[in-house]
């Protein structure tokens, strides 16, 4: 099959390997020790903080950093990891901007900035060196689970499961576990298989196998996994782009801004990708931002960034837009697709825009139309579910919310033993911090539930 860009030159056309690794290196340089030890006294160690009403994965934020500034390095990790087991990737890739670090008590003009929380999280998890593992599992309790899907959410559930003594089977589609920390986050944010180690500490556990190349709705039915397992837990994610509806979306030239960004986390010589020397991204969120900012680094010369709405409703938060500025991305805003332009050829040679504005709330288009030219057009307008996944015949009597699976309060679908969290569940913001909880919540509903049914029994 043809690749939408391999009309395109190389990345490594004009520059070299190593002034591009150079432009993928750590987006935040993590802390000294030193440093880590001051910005830890910063810290109020307040009760009832509400930095830790802020966390999503409720880790004890005023407890890890008093251990850090104790140098109880060990402690730090331990506190943290019992709540979020990925919390290392979590330090790196969560918008704390707007979570924990906003509510800080410090955050204010006389203070200049909040305790930097984030970074303090990696400081401590980087640097734990436990002599055996820190997690042991429980007595096993002859119940086996299966989970659907080895990414952020699905390997905080096994984790926890485990915890409790379970055995788990988690079924991937793809070669690699992480799922988004794997395959869909910028390669600046989490660098050197960061995300692979993560995941070989988290499996120390015991007790977790994982089965690649296992796909529900294709070579994997849930009627199946209901019959042999004891519970299984959906974290199927979200692997399907959402499309522009318009006539010439499948010419050479355009694709899914997460089809490119898996492609290039998952190259191992960033000068062989496809390079548009002046592409367009269309999307307000994380991944359209982490789209335009690495065309930015591999070398493109014009990336504009596209949005139909305001700037002040995008769903990248203003850090995410000042990364991109200072890239040399250009934002565009109060601007929605229009027609693919395409050259001679049939190939993507620019986009036509319908200049938009809002009319009582709703969105309207002005009658003006924008051009701009491109090589190439990324889309990054939201993700859904891949249709056959939940195409089998039990797996189509899950309930549907908002285009996404119907989950109670304690993670459980309409169908008995079933369970179901991360994004492919219809709450929240779509962090990987959020994943990882309901993760966490989902097995220990699983594990109550289990055990009430044995003490029935």
């Amino acid at each position: 099959m043809t690749h939408p860009l391999d009309h395109l030159p190389r990345a490594g056309h004009g520059s070299d390997s190593a002034s591009l690794e150079a432009n993928f290196s750590d987006l935040h340089p993590p802390l000294t020790q030193r440093q880590a030890f001051i910005e830890s006294q910063r810290c109020l160690y307040c009760y009832d903080a509400p930095c830790v009403e802020a966390c999503p994965s409720d880790i004890d934020i005023p407890r890890f950093i008093r251990e850090i500034a104790e140098d109880n390095i060990n402690g730090a990790a331990q506190t943290i990891l019992e709540e979020n087991i990925l919390g290392g990737s979590c330090a790196r890739v969560c918008p704390t901007e707007i979570l924990c670090e906003q509510s800080c008590v410090r955050n204010h003009d006389a203070e200049c900035q909040p305790v930097l929380i984030g970074l303090l999280q990696r400081h401590a998890v980087d640097h734990m060196h436990f002599d055996s593992h820190p997690f042991v599992r429980a007595a096993d309790t002859g119940k086996h689970i299966a989970i659907v899907g080895a990414g952020p959410a699905g390997l905080s559930c096994a984790h926890r499961l485990a915890t409790h003594g379970h055995r788990v089977t988690i079924f991937e589609a793809e070669a690699k576990p992480g799922g988004l920390n794997e395959y869909g986050i910028a390669r600046y944010k989490l660098i050197d298989d960061y995300a692979q180690q993560e995941i070989d500490f988290l499996l120390g556990i015991g007790g977790i196998e994982i089965r690649h190349g296992q796909r529900l709705g294709d070579n994997l039915e849930l009627a199946t996994l209901q019959r042999d397992y004891d519970s299984v837990f959906l974290g199927l994610g979200l692997g399907a782009s959402r499309q522009l509806g318009l006539p010439d979306e499948n010419a050479q030239g355009l694709m899914p801004a997460t089809d490119y960004i898996h492609e290039l986390r998952q190259s191992d010589d960033l000068a062989d990708l496809a390079l548009a020397k002046r592409c367009v991204v269309i999307g307000a969120g994380n991944t359209a931002i982490d789209m335009a900012v690495q065309m930015a680094r591999l070398g493109a010369e014009a990336v504009t960034l596209v949005y139909r709405r305001g700037s002040e409703t995008m769903a990248a938060t203003g850090h995410e837009q000042e990364i991109a500025k200072a890239n040399g991305v250009r934002i565009v805003t109060w601007a929605q697709p229009d027609r693919v332009l395409l050259d001679e050829a049939g190939r993507v040679a620019g986009m036509r825009f319908a200049r938009t504005e809002s009319r009582g709330g709703a969105l309207t288009a002005t009658g003006e139309t924008l051009d701009i030219p491109a090589d190439a057009v990324f889309t990054a307008i939201g993700q859904a579910f891949e249709a056959a996944s939940l195409s089998d015949t039990r797996a189509a009597q899950l309930g549907r919310e908002a285009g996404k699976i119907e989950i109670d309060g304690n993670f459980h679908t309409r169908l008995t033993g079933v369970y179901a969290g991360g994004d492919c569940v219809a709450a929240g913001q779509d962090l990987t911090v959020q994943a990882v909880q309901h993760g966490k919540l989902a097995a220990q509903a699983i594990h109550n539930d289990i055990m009430a049914r044995q003490e029935v029994a």
